[in-house]
């Protein structure tokens, strides 16, 4: 039989159906665009280590130009170059992330670090939902102005219920020498702290290790809990790239060059032989990672959902 030269078949019925919105919306007046909001990301991120609760803060952030005067000091400027183009990271400005982390052991909320300022720790624990005075203890893992400028407020601490706890040898070796901000933010605060050392215990399954080189006395935590690792690594690698595939790099804020390479070092070789995942300081958000060795150096391999799984 001869189709009808006027005949509708069902396809082409589907198809003006479906052009009859776009038709509509091409006749309407347009509206302003949707406002542009800016770069954001979250600014926590928790998860569970055995019977703890973990906690990462986001507490600041910010881009810092020419990356080589800090990293790579004695890398020359054609090696420096390409390791940063093989990641794909530019070589004429970084971004710094500045994380503290809160564990929950189920008795007591425990804060490692406190950011650049007081507005941006409280204002990230308030994110994660926990309160300033909420916070038992504040352990300190070294004494530059990024960990300890939370601290205080003038001479009012900013954790008023909590205990202060710090590396012995960390604590003399600025009490020696001083800077501006350990004057303003921690010797106010002075006999609230305790002293500990290497290897001591400052709550069951979280030990202090010694980590000397970027500071005299600078120390990362082992957090143990149900069977689970986590090394809070504080300030032993600066960087994901720069400080792990190449540790013998040397960083400007390392006090003692010689000795922080040879604490990334040995610090890096027990992650990588171990399994064990970290937090670093300053690792890209959310600063978790495990590491694996790659030719004379490692690779950062960030956390995806290892952590998520019960």
């Amino acid at each position: 039989m001869t189709r009808p030269a006027f005949s509708i078949t069902r396809r082409r019925a589907l198809i003006g159906a479906a052009a009859l919105p776009l038709a509509a919306a091409a006749s309407r007046p347009a509206f302003a665009a949707a406002e542009m909001l800016g770069m954001a990301t979250t600014r926590f991120n928790r998860f569970k280590l055995g019977d703890f609760e973990v906690t990462a803060l986001l507490a600041g952030t910010r881009t810092v130009p020419d990356p080589q005067t800090i990293f790579g000091l004695n890398a020359s400027e054609e090696d420096f170059a390409a390791a940063s183009a093989a990641a794909r990271i530019p070589t004429d400005k970084a971004q710094f992330f500045f994380t503290p982390t809160v564990v929950n052991t189920g008795s007591e909320l425990i804060l490692f670090d406190t950011g650049l300022n007081p507005g941006g720790i409280t204002g990230a624990l308030r994110a994660a939902g926990y309160e300033p005075d909420q916070v038992d203890r504040v352990v300190i893992t070294h004494m530059h102005g990024d960990h300890i400028g939370g601290v205080s407020e003038g001479s009012a601490a900013t954790f008023v219920n909590a205990a202060h706890v710090t590396g012995a040898a960390e604590f003399d070796a600025w009490d020696m020498s001083g800077n501006e901000t350990f004057e303003a933010k921690v010797r106010p605060l002075a006999e609230q702290f305790t002293m500990i050392g290497d290897g001591d215990s400052i709550a069951p399954g979280i030990t202090a290790m010694a980590a000397f080189g970027h500071t005299p006395g600078h120390m990362t935590y082992m957090i143990e809990s149900g069977g689970q690792q986590l090394l809070l690594g504080a300030d032993f690698a600066n960087h994901y790239v720069w400080s792990l595939a190449y540790p013998d790099w040397e960083v400007r804020f390392d006090r003692d060059k010689e000795m922080a390479a040879k604490t990334r070092r040995r610090i890096l070789d027990m992650l990588a032989a171990d399994k064990i995942p970290f937090i670093g300081y300053h690792m890209p958000w959310p600063a978790m990672g495990f590491v694996e060795t790659r030719g004379e150096g490692f690779h950062y391999v960030p956390t995806s959902y290892q952590m998520m799984l019960e």
